[in-house]
């Protein structure tokens, strides 16, 4: 899976701070596609992840997460002051992403949809867990089971990955990292919770809930 380890929110004034691990957000490593021979994904969930309780609508995912996931204030607020860019994933194999770069200081900051891999948080559990340096479970964001993860290869202190649990199928994921200058002086995974609730924020209100 391209979107479920790491590309490279306490107030919102805190999440401007934050800056990328490069100018250029890389897709990675495929971890959460279900693995061949196990049973346990038969049947959602599995493998100790959590279940939706209240599932948001199929179709809230369905649009460009360039359009959904931030708005252009909250992109600001994220990444702080800098010259901008925008790339959009809609090729990818688990579905859509859009991610956003701050060419000044090298912020990045990526919003996916899992929409095809149909495994949700328990692809999540079953392939990202036992190969997590970070693997923290969150309280509900916007009432939506959701995890904190950073996989081996990467600078966990710099980059963290939030996957929410929108239905036992599908997932929302939220990967931040931050700038060398930051490095050290910020929790990822914490700026990263923040962001998450307010692309939850966003798409709870484009489900009308």
């Amino acid at each position: 899976m391209k979107i479920r380890a790491l590309i490279g929110a306490c107030t919102l004034v805190s999440l401007a701070v934050v800056s990328g691990c490069n100018n250029t957000p890389q897709p990675p490593p495929a971890t959460s596609a279900p693995q061949s021979g196990n049973s346990s994904s038969a049947v959602l969930p599995h493998d100790g992840a959590p279940k939706v309780e209240t599932p948001l609508p199929g179709s809230t995912l369905s649009a460009d997460p360039c359009q959904t996931g931030l708005t252009p204030s909250q992109v600001e607020t994220v990444l702080g002051s800098g010259q901008k860019r925008q790339d959009s994933g809609a090729g990818s194999q688990l579905g859509p992403s859009c991610a956003w770069s701050n060419l000044d200081t090298g912020a990045n900051v990526v919003v996916a949809y899992d929409t095809k891999s149909q495994q949700g948080l328990s692809g999540v559990y079953q392939n990202t867990k036992p190969q997590a340096v970070v693997w923290r479970v969150l309280s509900p964001i916007q009432g939506f089971p959701a995890v904190a993860h950073a996989t081996s290869g990467v600078a966990a202190d710099q980059n963290c990955q939030v996957s929410v649990g929108v239905s036992d199928q599908e997932t929302v994921d939220v990967s931040i990292g931050l700038s060398s200058a930051k490095k050290g002086t910020k929790d990822p995974c914490e700026v990263t919770e923040r962001t998450a609730d307010l692309v939850m924020t966003n798409l709870k209100h484009k489900a009308g809930s």
